[in-house]
Order: structure tokens, then C-alpha cells, then sequence
């Protein structure tokens, strides 16, 4: 590995840096100090090493076997908020609930933020959106390193936003976003992310294990990832309808509290979890005739097989 000023750990376990603390552990975690040394890392690195960049772990299944590789997290070094005017930075680590908060108090209006488990790298390799506004529709420009150690800076039109997605090359990360946001009174933006948080409680098992929403709502969007409002096809509503509200596989289990999220109850494999995903899809499809896509991320590999294992005589 080359040498670095962050923090360089092999074999480090990944299930602790997951919202649903499953997975196995990445051949390196690469934890880097800044940008320049983020890019100097990656121009030095091996081509052929895999490099798969994570954030807060929010939307992920690591599967039980780890990442071949190296995993690159940001840390505090990527954590700022910066506000000039009408234009908000935020670093690719810093949580999008911080930088909802942190805007409103300046009159900013980037509410949609708030509930979204995550963070900003997240939100705009996803193109997140909540309430009928995407990230998206305020996005102005991203800074990024490449797998080759470029440090380059990324319009709209690089990234191609559609529904819950942005095109993004294979081992580049997102260091920066820059957004524009609208104005608005502070003490109302604020009331609107009390009322936001109010609703999400209400709905959604927020003290449970989960990834947020497991499958993307079926079709109904456009190229730029608004909403469609001649279609109000709901993930949730077409898996409640399939019987599967509270189905549970092994420690895996689609909440009995929104069926879209699914939730480990405690003792689940990473293995339990997609198995369960698929079943839901395949449920869904012999229902409806639907193909639900995840919206979770799986990565990784499998566990490999136990030794141990009675085999066939």
C-alpha cells in the first residue's frame, strides 16, 4: 500500500460501520486526512486494486465475506459547512440532517435535507430527495478524486441525475458538493423540519436496525428525478399488498412498522437480509407483476463456506 497521512488499517471489520451492522471486513479501510491526500493515495495505488468508496453506511449491505480491496471513508476532514449568500458547501462527510440545520439557520431553505439518513457524498452519488425536491434540483457543482488521483471538480451534466441516481466512474469520490438554495424565514424552515421529523417518527422505524427505504418507489420519475405525480405506484404499498408487512427470514424482517424498510432484529446475517430483499421481490412480481430495484447497496462477498458444514455421503 502506498503511504499515506490518514489512517491505513488492514483487514478492519466493516459491520460496525453500517447502519445494519452486518458485513465482513475490507482488505484495507483507508481513512484519509484531506483531499491531496485522498488523491495522492489513489495515484500511487495499484490499478488493479478495487476501491469502493463508503459514507456513513446508512443505505449499505456489506455482505458477510468483506470487500476485496480498499474502502475509503472520509472523516472530519471532509465534514465542513460553509454558507455565502444563497450557496451552501458542504464536505462529502458532513450529515445531511447538519447541513439541513445549518442552512435553515441562515435563512436557507434545504429542509428536504433533514430526514435523510446520510450524508452529502451520498446524497448526491443517490440523488436524495424527499418531500418532491432531489438533490438534484439545487445541486450546482461537486469536487471529486478519480481513481487515477485527480482531483476534478463535476457540473450536473457530468453526473447525469436521474432517479435515485448520478453516474459516477467506478472508484471515484466525492470530497465536496456545492448547492444553491432558495431563501426562507428561519423560524419557519425550522418548524418544517420539526413537523418533517414529526411525520417520519410517526411513520417509519427510526429506532430500528434498517438501511432506510429497501426497494426504489417503480417508475413515476423523470430523467432529472422529480416526481411524476400521473404515477403513485409506492414500494411500501405494493409489498403490504403482497402479504409481506412483518416477513420475516432468520434475524431479517420487513418492518411490521413501514414493510419498505427492512430491518435486522438483532441477529441477522448480511446473507439473511438480501435473501429476504429478493424473496419480497419476487413476492411483489408474482402479485403484481412489479420488479421492485433495490435501493439498498450490496457489496462484498459472500461468506465462504464453513469448513465445519455436514457435506452430503
Amino acid at each position: 500500500m502506498p503511504s499515506v497521512r490518514g489512517t491505513l488499517t488492514e483487514a478492519r471489520p466493516l459491520a460496525d460501520l453500517t447502519w445494519l451492522r452486518v458485513g465482513g471486513p475490507a482488505d484495507w479501510l483507508f481513512q484519509p486526512a484531506d483531499a491531496q491526500d485522498l488523491a495522492d493515495f489513489l495515484g500511487a495505488l495499484d490499478p488493479t486494486v478495487p476501491v469502493f468508496p463508503m459514507g456513513v453506511g446508512s443505505n449499505l449491505i456489506v455482505r458477510d465475506g468483506g470487500i476485496r480491496g480498499v474502502v475509503i471513508r472520509l472523516g472530519r476532514g471532509f465534514n465542513h459547512i460553509d454558507i455565502d449568500g444563497t450557496r451552501v458547501t458542504a464536505g462529502a462527510a458532513a450529515l445531511d440532517a447538519h447541513v439541513a440545520r445549518r442552512a435553515a439557520e441562515a435563512g436557507l431553505d434545504l429542509t428536504f435535507l433533514r430526514t435523510i439518513p446520510g450524508a452529502i457524498g451520498g446524497a448526491v452519488r443517490m440523488n436524495a430527495g424527499c418531500y418532491g425536491v432531489y438533490t438534484a434540483d439545487v445541486f450546482r457543482q461537486a469536487t471529486a478524486v478519480t481513481r487515477q488521483g485527480e482531483i476534478v471538480t463535476l457540473t450536473a451534466d457530468d453526473l447525469q441525475f436521474s432517479y435515485r441516481h448520478a453516474e459516477l466512474p467506478p472508484g471515484t469520490v466525492l470530497t465536496e458538493a456545492v448547492f444553491d438554495a432558495p431563501w426562507g424565514d428561519p423560524a419557519a424552515l425550522a418548524d418544517k423540519m420539526a413537523d418533517q421529523l414529526a411525520k417520519r417518527d410517526a411513520t417509519q422505524p427510526t429506532k430500528d436496525r434498517t438501511a432506510g427505504s429497501t426497494f426504489r418507489n417503480p417508475a413515476g420519475f423523470s430523467s432529472t428525478g422529480r416526481a411524476d405525480d400521473t404515477h403513485e405506484l409506492k414500494a411500501w404499498k405494493l409489498i403490504d399488498d403482497a402479504g409481506l408487512r412483518g416477513h420475516r427470514l432468520g434475524g431479517a424482517q420487513m418492518s411490521p412498522k413501514h414493510p419498505n424498510f427492512l430491518t435486522n432484529t438483532g441477529t441477522a446475517t448480511a446473507a439473511e437480509l438480501e435473501a429476504l430483499g429478493d424473496e419480497v421481490r419476487n413476492r411483489v412480481f408474482q402479485t403484481s407483476g412489479i420488479q421492485l430495484e433495490w435501493e439498498v447497496i450490496r457489496v462484498g462477498e459472500p461468506a465462504p463456506p464453513d469448513p465445519h458444514a455436514a457435506g452430503d455421503n
